[in-house]
């Protein structure tokens, strides 16, 4: 890529109109056409909308599409991206921003984020895995299809992640935090059919998290040695623990040094199934419903910018 007049779609959050991120958006726009670039700036009332939009920019082949917000535009990127040579930016200003996190990409200063998107965009990109995830769609009943970059979750932090995303308050991070301790009160073990590379073993656990970068719920690093090109997934399990026993290690997780506890494991596997009659998952934050979810390593299907 060369700085001249790079054609660039910029996709901003929908939910992005109020509060601190609402300037990040139109600054990421300015800062681009001040370089020089043809810039299309997406902003749609929904993400169904924005993703309809972003599929008929991509289609047009641009020299990348660039994403503002957090890690559900991420993914939204992600899915709009993958498979094809159109390379993913990011500028995080989200939540939890946990992709840029494991990526290295600036997520705690807007100016110094655009300033690396600018320099990255003279650099060729950088191709990574992704995960594809293959469900049942609790609308139609269909088989669907969707990808994900950072993690996927199924069990107590899935259940966590859908009373964060319920709860106004408090803003940032911190939310994942107070859901998780509203959560703990109801914590108990959940029956799983886990498929690893075609090896089926039955276990009861606290949850199963499939890394394919290395944190959720912002900078929480549940598969810290993930690699996001190594062709591999990195598969979590908790085995049940006490409340007290859970509070103990979860300060851990903060530096990775959770997987050190017997209780917790991790396997890499290129094919993931998992099965339960009571657990959602979630990927990069986003709902994708009940289980069972076949999950495939796609390797080296996503060019991205900047990492």
């Amino acid at each position: 890529m060369t700085m001249t007049h790079l054609r660039l779609v910029v996709a901003i959050n929908p939910t992005a109109s109020f509060g601190k991120g609402r300037d990040v958006g139109p600054a990421v726009v300015a800062a681009l056409r001040a370089e020089g670039h043809d810039v299309t700036s997406l902003q749609e009332a929904s993400f169904d909308k924005l993703m309809a939009a972003g599929r008929r920019a991509v289609a047009s082949q641009p020299d990348a599409l660039i994403v503002v917000g957090g890690d559900g535009m991420v993914n939204l990127g992600t899915n709009l991206v993958v498979g094809t040579d159109v390379p993913l930016g990011i500028v995080p200003s989200g939540t939890g921003n946990d992709m840029a996190r494991g990526l290295g990409i600036p997520h705690e200063s807007t100016d110094a984020a655009i300033a690396a998107l600018i320099s990255a965009l003279a650099r060729p990109p950088r191709t990574i895995d992704t995960g594809r995830i293959e469900y049942t769609d609790a609308t139609t009943g269909a088989p669907a299809t969707r990808w994900f970059a950072c993690v996927l979750s199924a069990g107590f932090d899935a259940t966590v992640n859908e009373r964060a995303n319920r709860m106004r308050h408090p803003k940032g991070a911190s939310r994942y935090i107070v859901a998780l301790v509203l959560e703990l009160v109801g914590l108990r073990p959940i029956a799983y059919r886990l498929g690893l590379d075609g090896r089926q073993k039955h276990l009861d656990a606290l949850l199963v998290t499939i890394g394919n970068n290395v944190s959720l719920g912002g900078g929480m690093k549940v598969t810290p040695d993930a690699v996001v090109d190594d062709g591999l997934l990195d598969v979590m399990t908790v085995r049940p623990l006490s409340r007290v026993a859970f509070l103990r290690i979860f300060p851990r997780v903060f530096k990775g040094t959770h997987v050190s506890d017997p209780r917790v494991t991790i396997d890499r596997a290129r094919v993931v199934t998992i099965d339960s009659p009571t657990a959602v998952a979630y990927a990069d934050g986003e709902r994708i419903g009940r289980l069972p979810v076949t999950v495939t390593v796609d390797p080296l299907s996503m060019k991205l910018l900047g990492a």
